[in-house]
């Protein structure tokens, strides 16, 4: 792949997600459906939260624990705007949205339609977009230490047992025929460790102290891993995810030649 060409992962990745491709459909009743009927269905398929519809739209919601006896339209919330995603919407925007409230309503084709919640974060598209932010950080490392250190200057600031394993890795994708250069051959944590170390490199990803870069730094290393092995992300990394969401222009902003 060449140095530049993850740039484009902007318009072809980063940003071609949107709510619509996580969110959930909406089940929902007409108004004067039994709210009994309508608490068995939402048990039967273990959901919390359902349409109410008038005349064949979606007005309001109602919620399981809120049902009593009657019909279903006495337990109508009305949806405001507040509380309505555009299904056009960025995964950024969504991520920032749940962190304030657990979901939202999401309005496709000028009508709401469906609902996304935390827990749709989990699904298999937003883990590779997230996947791929990390993927775009460790390429702009790469990046930034090979304009910063155009011989392997870069190397004070790594241990002997760090290097030895690069090479190791060097060696053996040699023998497969590949031409691969020292740096190329580093994991994330070696690339994220030089450019935190440097001063230089750590002010230019935007981070005044050591500390707080190494604890960030920390944070994405643990999101990968878990990203990697499958695990709850949402409970396990929320945080971390909200704060790519807050940053993504940064992430994504493009080092130009100087």
């Amino acid at each position: 792949m060449k140095r530049n060409s993850y740039y484009d992962i902007d318009k072809t990745f980063l940003r071609s997600l949107t709510v619509r491709d996580i969110a959930e459909p909406l089940p929902s009743f007409d108004a004067q459906t039994d709210a009994e009927i309508v608490r068995s269905v939402l048990e039967q398929h273990r959901l919390q939260i359902a349409g109410v519809r008038e005349r064949g739209f979606v007005v309001g919601y109602l919620t399981i624990d809120e049902l009593g006896d009657g019909p279903c339209g006495k337990f109508c919330h009305p949806i405001s705007e507040a509380k309505i995603l555009s299904g056009n919407a960025h995964l950024s925007e969504l991520v920032l949205a749940l962190d304030q409230v657990p979901y939202f309503f999401v309005n496709f084709l000028g009508e709401v339609s469906g609902i996304v919640t935390r827990d749709d974060l989990d699904d298999p598209p937003v883990r590779m977009w997230l996947f791929g932010l990390i993927t775009l950080i460790e390429m702009r490392f790469l990046t930034l230490i090979e304009r910063r250190f155009p011989g392997e200057g870069w190397q004070q600031y790594l241990s002997d047992k760090r290097l030895e394993k690069a090479a190791a890795l060097q060696r053996e994708r040699r023998r497969r025929k590949q031409d691969p250069s020292l740096l190329d051959c580093l994991q994330f944590s070696d690339k994220a460790q030089i450019v935190i170390r440097d001063e230089q490199l750590r002010i230019q990803i935007g981070f005044q102290s050591r500390r707080q870069a190494e604890q960030a730094i920390k944070n994405l290393e643990k999101l990968r891993n878990n990203l990697a092995h499958a695990q709850d992300i949402v409970s396990l990394d929320w945080q971390t995810i909200v704060n790519l969401s807050e940053n993504l222009e940064a992430v994504i902003e493009i080092v130009t030649d100087e």
